[in-house]
């Protein structure tokens, strides 16, 4: 392992492994940190060790990872699996973790290809023991095969939401309820971008096939649900909530939330990347070109870091970005660049053609991204409510970054992960701003925990 490279690529989902297969081809010095302890990242997650029964349940498009997997680990292009970086500097040294030392690397590029993470739901009650995030039962079946047992209930938003219903069926599960928080003038607001979305009608059917496997099932969907509430001693035991005029109380063992998937911009925030905000499903992405430039020189963002568009497009991006790196270091041409690419690009909007119609359908319901109740915790690191947050306010706190020195909301270990999204919604409401003007929490380092003893320690680049 050296310590300098032509390219850093961080991640080893989608994006990174594509990038990583092109950048070697094209002569590139290349390395990939992955924080996982295989390639694949979320939507491949396991791919490696899957075997014939799990590949059945998750389909083809989880199978095809196997491919994209086998032709990474025969690039010429070295990979640290269990990598994890906490730290990116603007001269383009990237500082992780790896086999529990601190240490560092030079590039001279880098790809941010982090892929996305769930977007929390911060409801009454989700921090009891059988309150999971959606993604978390898929991250389960994918590396241990383990199924949620008991009585299971799904709410929230978003094609992950029926394809974590339609896969537990698959594995036996019985799914008491899917509670679908979609409301129905997402409907209509879909209906002008539907023709466009046609160009990838696959996405469109491959949906309809996953409601109609729950439909089958007998799995009652209720529709329009609000006002989610877990409730139950030491664990979740029953799930509250009302739709078209009338309040359900369900018995519960796990409830599996879910409001769709944000960017992963840590790496971007804390680099002060330039970021814009997408108002249509309710998150910051960085600003960047068709090749994944951003604003600061050398730092380029692939896959859904960049914005949510799904594991071709992220995989299809991941390949304009190794051939824009190429083109910079001066290894291609610009009509080379350009020549591989054309056919890739057709590829990339077919592809996100879908996005805006999958974005107005399922844009987040606001009774879910700012809680009406003072009572339900919003950073669950440090254990602080929305109450405490709007109190804040009203004391004269005047944005994301003032509110952790007066709650220390956002300065747990996940660095505002599970909660920077919320409270900027809170602040946007209470002074009824727009949240593009209200900004996001400052991310500093370290992004990802690190000991003194491993900073003491750490092994600078030379």
């Amino acid at each position: 392992m050296k310590t300098r490279y032509d390219l850093i690529i961080i991640g080893a989902g989608p994006a990174g492994m594509a990038a990583a297969i092109e950048a070697a081809k094209s002569g590139l010095s290349t390395i990939v940190l992955g924080d996982q302890r295989s390639p694949g990242g979320q939507v491949y997650r396991a791919i490696e060790r899957a075997y014939p029964e799990k590949l059945e349940v998750l389909g083809t498009d989880y199978r095809y990872g196997q491919h994209l997997a086998r032709q990474f680990r025969e690039a010429d292009a070295e990979y640290l699996p269990g990598a994890t970086v906490w730290q990116v500097e603007p001269d383009l040294i990237v500082s992780f973790i790896f086999e529990e030392k601190a240490r560092q690397m030079k590039a001279k590029r880098i790809l941010i290809a982090s892929g996305a993470r769930e977007r929390p739901v911060p409801i009454p009650g989700w921090t009891l023991t059988g309150v999971m995030a959606a993604t978390a039962a898929d991250v389960l079946l994918k590396s241990h095969g383990m199924v949620p047992c008991g009585r299971v209930v799904l709410a929230g938003s978003g094609p992950l939401l029926f394809l974590t219903a339609a896969r537990l069926l698959d594995s036996g599960v019985m799914v008491n309820a899917v509670l679908d928080t979609t409301p129905f003038l997402n409907y209509i607001f879909a209906l002008p971008v539907l023709p466009k979305a046609m160009l990838a009608y696959e996405y469109l059917l491959k949906g309809l096939r996953m409601k109609q496997r729950i439909r089958r099932s007998k799995t009652p969907i209720y529709r329009n649900v609000k006002n989610i509430e877990a409730e139950g001693s030491n664990a979740v035991e029953t799930v509250r909530f009302s739709g078209n005029g009338a309040s359900r109380e369900l018995e519960v063992d796990t409830l599996l939330l879910h409001n769709g998937v944000v960017p992963d911009t840590q790496i971007t925030q804390q680099l002060e990347c330039r970021h814009i905000w997408y108002d249509t499903q309710r998150y910051w992405q960085p600003l960047v070109d068709k090749w994944g430039n951003t604003s600061e020189k050398g730092i380029a963002v692939a896959g859904d870091a960049a914005g949510i568009a799904g594991a071709k497009a992220a995989e299809t991006s991941g390949r304009l970005a190794a051939w824009e790196a190429a083109y910079r270091l001066k290894v291609i041409s610009r009509k080379e660049r350009d020549l591989r690419a054309a056919p890739f690009e057709k590829i990339l909007i077919r592809e996100k053609a879908v996005r805006p119609f999958l974005a107005r359908l399922f844009r987040p319901d606001p009774g879910l991204l700012v809680p009406p109740e003072d009572r339900t915790i919003v950073c669950r690191c440090e254990e602080v409510t929305a109450g405490e947050i709007r109190k804040a306010l009203e004391l004269g706190a005047l944005g994301p970054n003032q509110l952790k020195s007066q709650t220390r909301c956002g300065m747990g270990l996940c660095q505002a992960r599970m909660c920077g999204l919320t409270v900027s919604e809170i602040i946007a409401e209470v002074r009824n701003e727009d949240v593009s003007k209200v900004g996001y929490p400052r991310i500093r380092p370290p992004i990802k925990p690190i000991t003194v003893d491993q900073l003491a320690d750490l092994e600078l680049v030379d």
